[in-house]
């Protein structure tokens, strides 16, 4: 891992000379909202953000997005869409950046998606460290870090007037080769960096009592403290449509006239047409089992198959649930449910 520092002075230029090569994606303050958007020149960008509203899984996995397009003459042919060309997220969190390696997870395996791959084999990410994590962050709690460097080819670290640059892969360290503004990071640099890096743990004030969760999960299965919960639920898919790592999505073809197209569309466990069966029958019929599935997904499911938790800590369902669902108060008080019983 090579450990650099550059001027704040000189990112513009960073990503100046990076644009002729590469789509680069940054957050963009959109009215109220950061999000990440394609952009032009530096100054459209901003850096001064806690997190952006929608992930950028987007970017990788588009709300709409068309798999193949198809036209009927004698025959049927197929138009697959083009290889995508190089792309770099900059300024992607922590967070955001370890919850691409769990989708990673998704969409490999027997069935890989080679849209999605092909995306994530072109793309570098160039994280920026939280200094100041959002009110809701518990990413800690999920084997996380304000600091964390999985997932990312570049961290930078804002230490006053500079940032702490670490370069963590091979990708990584080549494109900061490639620029002159970064200088060699000295000893007190370094200090600096382990004092923001202890400062923003340390001001995650929010946490989840993770050991163990697994099996007192599975022992409350059955029990009516789901049905507590789902009262309170509007099944309106915000927590899924926010959260950086759910992935569910439907396909459908539009046609018009003699051409159509397969489409891709994001859709979400907590609606109760995504699990009807074409017989009519609903294995997940009531709120109740929806959002105790969402629950299980993130903390119970995905650690038994991939052995790592399926939530990164961002806390984007707690903030922007519109009745206030908290989802570390449901696990922490799963343990205390398994005790009562």
């Amino acid at each position: 891992m090579q450990e650099m520092i550059i001027d704040k002075g000189k990112i513009n230029d960073f990503i100046n000379q990076i644009i002729p090569d590469h789509i680069v994606f940054a957050p963009v303050k959109n009215k109220d909202i950061i999000l990440f958007k394609p952009i032009k020149k530096p100054d459209e960008m901003t850096l001064d953000y806690e997190n952006s509203r929608i992930p950028p899984k987007s970017i990788y996995l588009p709300q709409t997005e068309t798999l193949f397009r198809f036209s009927k003459d004698k025959n049927i042919t197929l138009e697959t869409p083009k290889k995508d060309e190089r792309t770099l997220i900059f300024g992607i969190r922590p967070c955001d950046a370890k919850s691409l390696k769990i989708l990673d997870q998704v969409f490999t395996g027997e069935h890989e998606d080679s849209l999605y791959l092909s995306k994530r084999k072109n793309s570098i990410l160039v994280g920026l460290a939280c200094h100041n994590p959002c009110l809701n962050c518990f990413c800690t709690s999920v084997n996380g870090s304000p600091t964390g460097t999985d997932g990312l080819d570049v961290l930078l670290t804002d230490i006053g007037d500079r940032y702490y640059v670490e370069s963590i892969t091979k990708k990584g360290e080549k494109i900061v080769k490639n620029f002159a503004g970064f200088k060699p990071a000295n000893k007190e640099d370094k200090k600096k960096k382990e004092k923001v890096t202890k400062k923003a743990k340390d001001n995650i004030k929010r946490h989840i009592k993770s050991e163990k969760l697994v099996p007192i999960l599975d022992s409350i299965f059955e029990n009516k403290y789901w049905e507590e919960i789902a009262r309170t639920c509007l099944g309106c898919g915000i927590c899924t449509f926010l959260c950086p790592t759910c992935h569910c999505f439907d396909m459908q073809d539009e046609i018009v006239g003699d051409r159509g197209a397969r489409i891709r569309v994001w859709d979400s466990c907590m609606y109760s047409e995504y699990t009807m069966q074409a017989s009519g029958y609903n294995p997940r019929p009531n709120r109740m089992n929806r959002i105790r599935n969402r629950v299980f997904h993130k903390f119970n499911y995905f650690p038994k198959n991939n052995q790592v938790f399926g939530c990164v800590g961002c806390g984007r369902c707690i903030t922007e649930c519109p009745v206030n669902i908290d989802i570390i108060e449901i696990v922490n008080q799963a343990r205390e449910v398994k005790k009562d019983e």
